[in-house]
């Protein structure tokens, strides 16, 4: 429901705003951005809401590691093995503009996320989505985005496109509340923590929509589309969602894992990917694609951690056993025996 519901709100959307006349950069700057991590916001959103803050951070964390990793590296292979040795090129605005937007914005989620997540933070983390918005807007990389998902040749029905908004709108905040509470039962069922769920099985489920955008576009040769997707969901995840994440629910976080060594993590596959991209202007072998979804495999067993409440729970409901010494009768003439 989150993969169907957010592509279809993305392609409604995208429709109804070109056909109210709103320019297509802007379609694929704010329009197709905000709706590929639409799953994201509504999952971290709910979770935060329901009090459980390393949820929201652990989807957080770990969409921006699977775009990243799983996503561009899947892609990459794609493009390398299955079309014929083609390979990932990017242009250099991109990689210089989004590129550049993306890691700052991780590394301030980064600072940020260190102490959980305050609301006086969240509205640093607006501001700073703000200008990270105007930075890409001012000159824009997004034609070809926005020009794949509207097909301009074609005519445009508004009242179908409103309805497939809609539907795509429901769908994905129905698959979101479904998401969460299935994380969270699952969590307590297994014993290991909601923020390690968030990380590994709900990221997975919110990156859906770009794994798939992004196996369609390496088999059509648009790096740009592909890569600018990744990048630009990242951005709104670092700063929009974990904005939303913090003014929603602000609260500390339980596991340290989160603002330790899996928020380090991410930090270090932004930095890596973009060095490896800006190396030679894309991925050009289909070894970088393996190297990428290698270490997604890799880094997910070092994310585990214990479920707090589980160890708590089993402290504290484990029956303690009171032995209590009572003075024997003589009524049964057994003396002491009689006990």
């Amino acid at each position: 429901m989150l993969a169907l519901g957010a592509d279809q709100l993305v392609i409604g959307a995208s429709r109804l705003a070109f056909s109210r006349g709103i320019s297509p950069i802007v379609i694929g700057a704010l329009v197709i951005g905000f709706g590929t991590s639409a799953p994201e916001m509504l999952v971290s959103g709910l979770a935060a809401a329901d009090g459980d803050v390393d949820l929201g951070v652990g989807n957080i964390v770990g969409s921006n590691v699977a775009n990243l990793s799983l996503v561009l590296g899947v892609s990459a292979l794609v493009a390398a093995v299955a079309v014929g040795g083609r390979y990932i090129k990017v242009a250099n605005s991109t990689l210089w503009r989004e590129g550049v937007v993306s890691v700052g914005a991780a590394l301030l989620f980064w600072l940020l996320v260190q102490d959980g997540l305050e609301r006086w933070e969240g509205f640093v983390l607006l501001a700073a989505f703000v200008v990270a918005m105007s930075i890409i807007l001012w000159r824009p990389a997004y034609d070809a985005n926005a020009a794949d998902v509207i097909h301009t040749d074609k005519p445009i029905n508004q009242s179908a496109e409103l309805v497939r908004t809609v539907l795509g709108l429901g769908a994905t905040v129905v698959g979101a509340q479904l998401a969460v509470t299935g994380a969270v039962d699952i969590a307590h069922e297994v014993g290991l923590g909601s923020g390690f769920v968030g990380l590994s099985l709900v990221a997975f489920g919110t990156s859906l929509p770009e794994l798939i955008t992004g196996v369609q576009a390496a088999r059509r040769g648009e790096a740009d589309l592909l890569v600018g997707n990744i990048l630009g969901s990242n951005t709104f995840n670092s700063l929009l969602v974990s904005a939303v994440v913090a003014l929603v629910g602000p609260g500390p976080l339980v596991d340290g894992n989160l603002s330790g060594l899996a928020v380090w993590i991410m930090v270090g596959i932004s930095v890596s990917a973009w060095l490896l991209m800006f190396r030679g202007d894309g991925l050009e072998r289909w070894w970088e694609g393996a190297f990428l979804l290698a270490v997604y495999l890799v880094s997910m067993p070092f994310l585990i951690s214990d479920d707090p409440d589980e160890s708590e729970h089993d402290v504290s409901s484990t029956p303690a056993v009171e032995v209590v010494v009572q003075p024997a009768s003589d009524t049964d003439g057994l003396g002491p025996f009689s006990a």
